[in-house]
């Protein structure tokens, strides 16, 4: 990842944590050569560090948008939400 891919990442990032209430899709998608593993990964080590700095209300908007994205992406696989039916 380059220098300035990694800068494009952080300023995506600030606009998402800094945009109104609701009008993250439209950041995103206002951005979508920017959504690839590479901000997932960024958003993930952003988010730890806010969690280290006293910021856990931005750690966890974060790591909830990049699980959806990881999963929009096909990055993340769900646990599977069924559960086993063993009465035979």
């Amino acid at each position: 990842m380059t220098e300035q891919r990694q800068e494009l990442y952080m300023n995506l990032i600030d606009q998402l944590l800094h945009c109104p209430n609701g009008q993250e899709p439209d950041v995103l998608d206002g951005n979508q050569e920017l959504i690839d593993a590479g901000l997932i990964q960024t958003m993930a080590k952003t988010a730890a560090y806010f969690a280290h700095h006293d910021n856990p209300d931005a750690s966890k908007f974060l790591i909830h948008v990049a699980r959806e994205l990881s999963i929009q992406l096909g990055l993340y696989e769900q646990p599977s939400s069924t559960v086993s039916n063993e009465n035979t």
